[in-house]
């Protein structure tokens, strides 16, 4: 494949003739991001474990979690600013050393709260390089076969979600704790290479000035919005200092960093993108359809481990059946856009996990796997049928010099989509679980206990199940999994209604331009 792409000063122009080597090995550095978020699910245990790992509290555990999606959300439209301005390849061999380093040092840290600040430099690369990746795709593929492309690139999240629980489970049951994180080093280093040796230096827009104080605000008003979802998902009350003070000021700080964009001559986030009706519906769609399958998947998870009873390693299998409906529907989602549209396609994508999050109100402890694995593929294939047409519409007007913009507003939906999703969902789970584990069903159940004992059993299924264990009372574990299954219940509806919304998005936001639409926009492009 020729290295060279020709430029004009507005970007690239011309696309190299063979993209697919650039593509795989984008596609290789973009699963960095869905391992890194998927593979920790199966360590926390062995994290809590004080011999075994590093006797993290349920707190702590939150954080490691969370601060590598805090962060990712926080610094995503820096990495498509810096794109722009640096090069997606610059950018992207930045981000990718960033989170070899960090995780080469958290695999070896000995206490929680060193891992958290190793997690959140992992994210930080991760916001630099999920940008940097989309750029390399619309840049360097002919527009005929940038749908394709696009369909590959998603998929990418769905071989993390699979390659992340199976892979942890395994290196968990034969090395430390660190392994989880060390794995990444060498992965790194491939793709290091790998762009050295096959992706063009694109360059970045010559013309456009890094936006220093736009870049700050962002990270700062997005983190701050970010810290207080995580805050309320963890069970603190909305109207509480640690969730409203981070949401108003965060909101107060993004006000500004609007406010200032539309100012600027050299915008971090060109506003005029929104001007696109497919844009902006996009970015709605995407954000709410993440938000459904990341509550989902994190209820999910907690429910093949608790009720069923499967280790980590084999919850993880299961789960794969969602990863192979994502590969599959990005796969099919070009040809399908071209029969239905893309209105229609994502539309009924959206639809399909819908129908999925009710079927799991009638799901219990004696349901076959089977069953669990076929609703898993519809959700995986229904958000695969949405991801792709959806990128393409957004990323369809959007300039090459803003291409990075584009991709990281495509990719802060996602993120934070997600983030809020395992907020909505935990906060109900709690809330559920706590008012049926409330006075009556413990007394019954597990008569005698000490207070500090019942507050342990109304904290999570996973705690009432342990205390369970250690105090011979069967009872309370099977009472802790019918307050579970009832939780789950009400974040599964939650959860539907949630993407049914999103389906209404998707009919009515995408539909195709009208000739004076076309004309209009053409008028007010951020091109112009």
């Amino acid at each position: 494949m020729s290295s060279t792409v020709s430029r004009t000063s507005e970007g690239p122009a011309a696309a190299p003739t063979r993209s697919w080597p650039v593509l795989l090995v984008v596609v290789c550095a973009q699963m960095l991001v869905w391992l890194d978020t998927s593979i920790l699910n199966v360590a926390v245990t062995t994290l809590a474990d004080p011999e075994e790992g590093l006797g993290a509290t349920p707190g702590e555990l939150e954080w490691v979690a969370s601060a590598y999606t805090l962060v990712v959300a926080g610094t995503l439209f820096a990495g498509g600013a810096l794109a722009d301005r640096f090069g997606p390849r610059n950018t992207l061999l930045a981000g990718l050393t960033l989170i070899g380093v960090a995780s080469g040092a958290g695999a070896f840290v000995e206490s929680p709260a060193w891992l958290i600040v190793a997690r959140a430099f992992m994210g930080a690369g991760s916001g630099l390089l999920m940008p940097a990746t989309l750029t390399v795709i619309v840049q360097c593929t002919p527009e005929e076969k940038r749908t394709r492309a696009i369909a590959i690139w998603s998929s990418s999240s769905g071989l993390g979600v699979a390659v992340g629980p199976v892979a942890g489970g395994a290196l968990l049951s034969h090395f430390w704790w660190g392994s989880v994180f060390l794995v990444n080093v060498p992965i790194v280093a491939l793709c290091l290479l790998a762009v050295v040796t096959v992706v063009p230096n694109l360059g970045g827009s010559r013309r456009r000035v890094l936006d220093l104080p736009g870049l700050v605000l962002s990270v700062l008003g997005l983190g701050g919005v970010v810290y207080g979802i995580i805050e309320l998902g963890g069970g603190s009350v909305w109207y509480g200092p640690r969730v409203l003070l981070p949401l108003v000021l965060g909101g107060v700080v993004l006000a500004v960093f609007v406010a200032g964009q539309r100012r600027s001559a050299t915008p971090s986030l060109d506003l005029r993108l929104f001007r696109q009706p497919g844009f902006t519906a996009g970015s709605v769609v995407l954000l709410i359809a993440f938000m459904a399958l990341a509550g989902h998947l994190f209820y999910a998870a907690f429910y093949l481990q608790g009720p069923r009873g499967l280790s980590p390693a084999d919850a993880g299998t299961v789960m794969i059946a969602a990863a192979v409906g994502i590969v599959l529907g990005s796969q099919a989602s070009p040809a399908l856009s071209r029969r239905l549209s893309a209105r229609w396609t994502v539309a009924s994508g959206v639809l399909a996990t819908a129908l999925t999050y009710v079927a799991y109100a009638w799901l219990d402890g004696r349901t076959p796997l089977s069953v669990v694995a076929a609703l898993l593929w519809i959700q995986g294939f229904g958000m695969g049928l949405v991801g792709t047409p959806v990128t393409a519409v957004m990323m369809r007007g959007v300039p090459p010099r803003l291409a990075g913009a584009g991709s990281a507003v495509n990719s802060v939906t996602r993120q934070v989509g997600g983030t809020l999703g395992v907020a909505m969902a935990g906060s109900i789970l709690s809330a559920v679980y706590r008012d049926r584990m409330a006075g009556a069903e413990l007394s019954t159940t597990a008569p005698g206990l000490s207070p500090a004992a019942e507050e342990q059993a109304r904290t999570s299924a996973e705690a009432a199940r342990s205390l369970a264990d250690s105090l011979n009372l069967p009872g309370l574990a099977t009472a802790a999994d019918r307050a579970f299954l009832d939780a789950m219940y009400a974040a599964t509806l939650s959860v539907a209604a949630l993407a049914l919304i999103g389906c209404v998005v998707a009919a009515a936001g995408l539909r195709p331009r009208t000739a004076p639409e076309r004309e209009g926009l053409s008028r007010s492009s951020p091109s112009s």
